[in-house]
């Protein structure tokens, strides 16, 4: 579990289906980037045909890469350091409020938006335990 200044940030990375239903998540410390965990794990995934939705932190170019070799369609806004912005569909994009819900819908359980697990483990299992939970209501 992740400890800075401001407290515990362990971050959550979440995928997610076509209506908020968590498929898988993990959890990294809060000074990781998120990219590198998401490479990692959308390189699991079979994307082929699908669409991936994603923020900008997200916007690197080995995941675009994955992306596109793996036949599926990006939609995630270009970082604004980039030279060259690419094309986002944003209609699709607002689709995004999925991943929001969820965590939103995932604050209610205060063990998890407190984080009062001192262990990884421990955090892991209620959070695996509270979107079994969501996904049965």
């Amino acid at each position: 579990m992740g400890r800075s200044r401001g407290g515990i940030t362990t971050k959550i990375h979440v995928i997610v289906d076509a209506l908020g239903n968590p498929l898988r998540f993990e959890l990294t410390a809060g000074n990781s980037h998120d990219c590198v965990k998401g490479y990692e794990m959308l390189q699991d995934m079979d994307l082929a045909g699908k669409t991936v939705i994603a923020d900008r932190s997200y916007d690197m170019n080995n995941i675009l890469e994955l992306i596109e070799k793996q036949q599926a369609i990006a939609v995630i806004p270009s970082r604004k350091h980039r030279k060259v912005q690419r094309k986002c569909d944003w209609w699709l994009y607002k689709e995004r409020h999925l991943v929001e819900c969820l965590f939103n819908k995932l604050k209610h359980y205060r063990r998890l938006a407190t984080r009062y697990d001192k262990l990884t483990c421990t955090f892991a299992a209620f959070l695996s335990l509270a979107s079994i939970l969501l996904w049965l209501n």
